[in-house]
């Protein structure tokens, strides 16, 4: 649990009440150098991480934010017209010397740089336009994700920012994040590559199927190239890369230790639903095996009411009773009297107005007691994963009215992370 995490107070009293998690201490602290939004897809990891990235700056610090969005929704969020593999100052963010960057990671990019980096410019320039080299870093399983592993390692050896804040990629396990670097790493360790070049060596068609069987465990992209071209590229590849194998596997397993650092925090991001925060619970212990500090939990788009204490059976209660026909007059004890008018006839007026009064009021009731019991329902899902977990701090995010797409919308959602409760709870 990272030290800028307050876990003990009177918010952290009761059963089914998770301790709080205390964003701003988490941001302040100087000793946290990188927080990883992690978590399913779709429950807000990239406005979390933007979020946070524009609230630490306006606490200070000089922060950059990662992302990995394809939707490019933080681009529009900062007011830049776009992200790409290179940092950009974000214009009216920051107090105290704190400023923000964002970028957007570019995949493909970024693999080109570590060949750049890491070969001579003839051999850099055989590679890069190697056919084998190009479909994998375009398409081959994971490299999305060890490609952003690899750019926290060049944003942290840089020592530009005193917080760089990671959206992780949108997998469809967000387990993916971890295993990544360790999966291509072992893919690019050389080893693998030697004994898939093994059946060149021998030549021939019985090598060649040999090569067939190998290809076949790989995604669909590299097994689109079967061939005897393949042979050939591959060929070359190996050629080209056989100096820079080892220093994959070095890196990947520099960037797993950076993840397990005292200053990293991880932040655990889902929304309250089953399936979000069964997925949550998974990935909770999954850090813990994996020895990473675990900061907390975000919980997005959390509802909350400013008038709780009418409960969901009551408020449809009194709906029921206005919708009746007939209603009583609770004051006078008698039912559809009215002043007469000077011809001795009711007078209709009234009864039409107290009538419409009476619907759009069983309606606002109706309308509460669903919002009730969305929140019932909300909390009964976290109280499980609470039960599960009674140590992980939460930090609940009152759900907007719409989509945030500026700087204030952000801001907003940076301080509800702060308050760490919904409104109205």
């Amino acid at each position: 649990m990272s030290e800028g995490v307050d876990t003990v107070g009177p918010d952290s009293v009761g059963l089914d009440t998770p301790p709080r998690l205390a964003v701003d201490a988490l941001l302040d602290d100087p000793e946290t150098r990188i927080i990883v939004c992690c978590g399913a897809g779709g429950v807000g990891k990239t406005t979390t991480a933007a979020a946070l990235g524009v609230r630490a700056a306006g606490r200070g610090r000089k922060a950059v934010v990662l992302t990995i969005d394809p939707a490019r929704r933080l681009a529009q969020s900062m007011g830049i017209d776009s992200l790409d593999n290179t940092p950009r100052k974000v214009a009216g963010v920051g107090a105290d010397g704190g400023e923000l960057h964002a970028m957007m990671l570019d995949m493909k990019r970024t693999f080109d740089e570590i060949v750049e980096a890491h070969a001579d410019a003839e051999r850099a320039q055989a590679i890069l336009a190697n056919p084998f080299y190009q479909s994998l870093s375009a398409g081959f399983a994971g490299t999305q994700e060890y490609m952003a592993m690899e750019k926290l390692g060049q944003l942290r050896a840089r020592d530009d920012w005193d917080l760089i804040i990671v959206d992780t990629p949108p997998s469809r396990s967000a387990l993916d994040f971890l295993d990544a670097p360790k999966r291509l790493g072992s893919f690019l360790d050389g080893k693998f590559i030697r004994v898939l070049m093994a059946p060149a060596k021998v030549g021939g068609r019985a090598g060649m199927k040999f090569l067939n069987v190998g290809m076949s465990m790989m995604t669909g992209t590299l097994s689109k190239l079967m061939g005897a071209s393949l042979l050939k590229d591959v060929q070359t590849f190996v050629a080209a890369m056989d100096t820079m194998f080892g220093g994959f596997r070095t890196r990947a397993d520099a960037t797993f230790r950076l993840l397990q650092a005292p200053g990293t925090a991880f932040l655990v991001v889902a929304a309250p639903e089953p399936d979000a925060l069964r997925e949550a619970a998974y990935f909770v212990e999954r850090l813990a095996a994996e020895s990473m500090p675990l900061a907390g939990l975000v919980l997005n788009r959390v509802h909350g009411s400013g008038a709780d204490r009418l409960s969901a059976e009551r408020a449809l209660a009194a709906a029921e009773n206005l919708e009746e026909a007939g209603i009583v007059d609770q004051e006078s004890g008698k039912a559809g009297l009215r002043e007469a008018d000077g011809n001795g006839n009711g007078n209709n007026d009234e009864t039409g107005d107290t009538t419409e009064v009476d619907a759009i009021t069983a309606g606002l009731l109706r309308l509460h007691a669903e919002r009730m019991q969305v929140i019932a329902r909300e909390r009964r899902t976290r109280d499980r994963f609470t039960s599960l977990h009674p140590e992980v701090a939460v930090a609940e995010v009152a759900a907007l009215p719409g989509d945030v797409h500026d700087l204030a919308g952000l801001r907003a959602i940076g301080e509800r992370l702060a308050a760490g409760v919904p409104a109205g709870a």
